[in-house]
């Protein structure tokens, strides 16, 4: 048995940035045990499996695997893997026409849009598949100790650090300065007894900073999921921008943001974010970015 792959970079516009994400477009007859293998295999922060959907009003059912778990929704993986099978132009025998897509997933159903250059698909941007959910709050000082980082480079000004979600749980916490997220590093045994796997996928920290084309630089530890750092995401970062929008003080407002990611580990990845708030709440969240093709090839099961 031969499955078909392809990888792409996303959130990036040059080869060897960004998240790499690895594609199986055709998952018929693989069993959860052969993808979860796979996406060990595989080696990246996410591996996508492409199914023909349930409902045959959307695009396909996309199932999404870590080196360790699958995930209910993920970001770059949405948006790689619209951009691969927009590229194809089909989808399970199916043509894909237009540029709106629907995926299935546990979460829930992810829309996303495409973004043509010249009649070429460059980026996709999905709509988070719930709305913004907040959590528990954790201390300052506890999350400073599993970072590495002192409690004084934990900002509390906007919100203290907290969990929260919009298909995917993360801790969020603002970081005082750039430096101090450069110096941030994660204590798995920490993570483990405080943070394990069933309350949190995993700590998003972040920090104002207008460089190099983005406003808030951000770092996402997930290491209990096999993901030490990821370069990119997408997920944690819809909701990065619904937290934003929901501590301002306005009642309505539509709230963008550029944010980098990955660029102290050699992935530079540049998000663009999204957030609409109506009547003091927020009511949609939105994640996107510019893809790259970059490898093709089969895996082969006999």
């Amino acid at each position: 048995m031969k499955i078909e792959f392809t990888t792409v970079d996303v959130f990036t516009d040059r080869r060897f940035g960004g998240n790499p994400l690895a594609v199986i477009p055709d998952a018929r007859g693989l069993a959860t045990e052969q993808m979860q293998s796979i996406a060990a295999e595989f080696n990246l922060a996410e591996t996508t499996f492409v199914l023909p959907p349930q409902d045959p009003a959307h695009t396909a059912q996309v199932r999404i695997f870590t080196p360790k778990a699958e995930m209910p929704f993920a970001g770059h993986p949405n948006v790689g893997t619209a951009f691969v099978l927009a590229r194809a132009g089909v989808c399970h025998g199916r043509k894909i026409t237009g540029d709106r897509l629907v995926f299935e997933e546990k979460a829930g159903l992810v829309p996303l849009d495409l973004t043509r250059e010249q009649g070429s698909i460059v980026a996709a941007r999905l709509a988070a598949p719930q709305k913004l959910a907040l959590g528990d709050e954790l201390a300052p000082e506890l999350v400073a100790e599993i970072c590495g980082l002192g409690t004084g480079d934990i900002g509390s000004a906007t919100h203290r650090p907290v969990i929260a979600s919009c298909g995917n749980n993360f801790v969020f916490a603002e970081v005082t300065s750039r430096a101090a997220l450069a110096k941030a590093t994660v204590r798995t045994d920490l993570l483990a007894r405080h943070v394990p796997m069933s309350r949190a996928v995993g700590i998003h920290l972040y920090t104002h900073a207008t460089e190099l084309g983005v406003e808030i630089q951000s770092r996402m530890f997930a290491p209990l999921y096999g993901v030490p750092e990821d370069p990119a995401t997408g997920s944690a970062n819809v909701v990065l921008i619904g937290l934003l929008a929901h501590f301002r003080r306005e009642a309505d407002l539509t709230l963008s943001k550029t944010i980098g990611q990955g660029f102290d580990m050699g992935r530079p990845s540049i998000l663009e974010s999204m957030a609409e708030k109506k009547g003091g709440r927020v009511v949609d969240t939105y994640i996107g970015g510019r893809c790259v093709p970059m490898l093709s090839g089969t895996i082969d099961l006999a």
